[in-house]
């Protein structure tokens, strides 16, 4: 597939996705009521189809989750001018923020009811720099290791070329979520 029909088929799941949204682009953060009870991968799940918030930092960073399966998760971006450092290229904390939501959802899909996580390490590796007119990236995160207190994962940040513009890895801590 080329590079723009890759781009194209992006925007065209991503449009699906907002348009599935019962509410339109739910933002905020998740109400501990709601997810009682629910695993990690029913909340991504939710969040996908519109029945629970997206984050308001997935708002602020313009990008969305777009798959959850266990171990599994898939944020999809869009890197605007808002992002650009002074050279005219996506700055590394965009870079960072998109990876961290990639590969922290893949722990969060492992997660048993009552148990939420928080990035204790977060390494990114750019390996390409990152212009707004890309168009759309894919960071797809992978679980590697999921324990009752600490969580590994890796990812990678993809453009609709298919090359790789980053690697991240990621230690978090699984921790009690508090009603």
């Amino acid at each position: 597939m080329t590079q723009k029909n890759m781009l194209a088929t992006w925007i065209a799941e991503e449009e699906k996705l907002l348009g599935a949204m019962s509410n339109g682009r739910l933002v905020g953060h998740l109400n501990q009521e709601k997810v009682s009870g629910l695993t990690g991968l029913e909340v991504m799940q939710a969040v996908i189809r519109g029945d629970l918030p997206n984050g308001n930092m997935a708002t602020t960073m313009n990008y969305m989750i777009m798959e959850a399966s266990p171990g599994h998760a898939v944020v999809q971006g869009n890197p605007t001018e808002s992002v650009l450092n002074v050279q005219g290229f996506v700055h590394g904390g965009w870079f960072a923020t998109i990876m961290d939501a990639a590969v922290g959802n893949s722990i969060h899909t492992m997660l048993p009811p009552g148990k939420g996580y928080t990035t204790l390490d977060l390494s990114v590796k750019m390996t390409r720099a990152l212009l707004p007119t890309v168009g759309r990236v894919r960071a797809i995160g992978r679980a590697i290791q999921v324990g009752r207190t600490i969580a590994i994962a890796e990812g990678r940040l993809i453009g609709p070329d298919g090359k790789l513009h980053a690697t991240a890895t990621t230690t978090c801590m699984v921790v009690d979520i508090k009603k």
